[in-house]
C-alpha cells in the first residue's frame, strides 16, 4: 500500500490568522464531542485522547476542550452530532472522500454538494470511491536534523507499515488504526518528534493532477473547507 491524504482541512490551516482560528476550534470541538460519546475519560478512550492531542497541537484552550467533552457525554446540552462520509469525483476526475461531523445532515450535504458542483465535480453513491482508500493510523513527523534514510529506518523498526515524504519535507507514517498509539510511543522512545496523530483515509493508488486542473482543485478544497462540518478531505492525488 502506498499513498497519502492530499488535504486535511484542519492541519492545512494550522498557522491561520485569528479570523480562521474560531473555525478550527469549532471543527476540533465537534471531533472531541463525538469522540467523548465513547466515554469522557481520555485515559480509557483512545479516540478521545487522540482528538484532545490534536486540539492541543492547535493551541485550543482547555476550557474549550472540557466544554466539548461535556457536550459529548451529555453533561452540557447540544444538538446530536453524527459522522458523515461523502464520496465523489473532483476536478479532472480525482477520487474524493469528505469526512465530517454535523448536527444537520441535510445542511451539510447541501454545502458539500455545492462545493462539488462549483468546480465541475460530482457526488457519487456509497462505495463508489471508498474502495480506492484504506483507513490508516497516520503520524506526521518532522525530519529535523536526521537524514531521511535514518528516519525511515527508525520508522520501520518501530513498526510502520508504509511511509510517504510530502513536498513540505514532512514524513507521513502509516499503520493499522489499532496500532497508532503504539507506533507513536515506539517512535518517541527512539527520539523521533511526532507532530500529529490521526486516523485518515489513505489512497491505494495515486494520480497526477494536470496543470489545467490544479487551480480548480485548490478552489475545490477551499470551497469544501468553508463548511464547519468538514473535518477532512482525502484524495488520490500525488502531493
Amino acid at each position: 500500500m502506498s499513498g497519502h491524504s492530499h488535504a486535511k482541512t484542519v492541519k492545512s490551516t494550522k498557522d491561520a490568522a485569528d479570523a480562521q482560528r474560531s473555525k478550527i476550534f469549532s471543527k476540533m470541538a465537534g471531533e472531541i464531542a463525538l469522540s467523548a460519546k465513547g466515554g469522557g475519560d481520555p485515559t480509557a478512550n483512545p479516540r478521545l485522547r487522540m482528538a484532545i492531542e490534536r486540539a492541543r497541537s492547535f493551541n485550543m484552550p482547555m476550557a474549550n476542550i472540557e466544554r466539548a467533552i461535556k457536550r459529548g457525554t451529555g453533561e452540557e446540552k447540544g444538538a446530536a452530532l453524527q459522522e458523515v462520509l461523502f464520496e465523489g469525483y473532483g476536478p479532472g476526475g480525482i477520487a474524493v472522500l469528505v469526512e465530517g461531523i454535523t448536527d444537520n445532515i441535510n445542511r451539510t450535504l447541501g454545502e458539500v454538494k455545492q462545493a462539488f458542483e462549483k468546480t465541475q465535480g460530482k457526488l457519487a453513491g456509497e462505495g463508489a470511491v471508498r474502495w480506492m482508500f484504506e483507513r490508516k493510523g497516520t503520524l506526521i513527523l518532522s525530519a529535523g536534523n536526521k537524514p531521511k534514510e535514518d528516519l525511515e529506518l527508525l520508522c520501520i523498526e518501530a513498526g510502520a507499515e508504509d511511509l510517504y515524504w510530502r513536498n513540505d519535507g514532512t514524513l507521513e507514517v502509516y499503520t493499522n488504526p489499532t496500532a497508532t498509539e503504539q507506533l507513536k510511543k515506539a517512535l518517541e522512545e527512539r527520539g523521533v518528534l511526532v507532530e500529529s496523530i490521526s486516523l485518515e483515509w489513505i489512497p491505494k493508488e495515486r494520480v497526477v493532477v494536470s496543470e489545467q486542473d490544479q487551480a480548480a482543485t485548490e478552489r475545490f478544497f477551499a470551497a469544501l473547507d468553508e463548511s464547519e462540518a468538514v473535518q477532512g478531505i482525502y484524495t488520490n492525488t500525488k502531493d
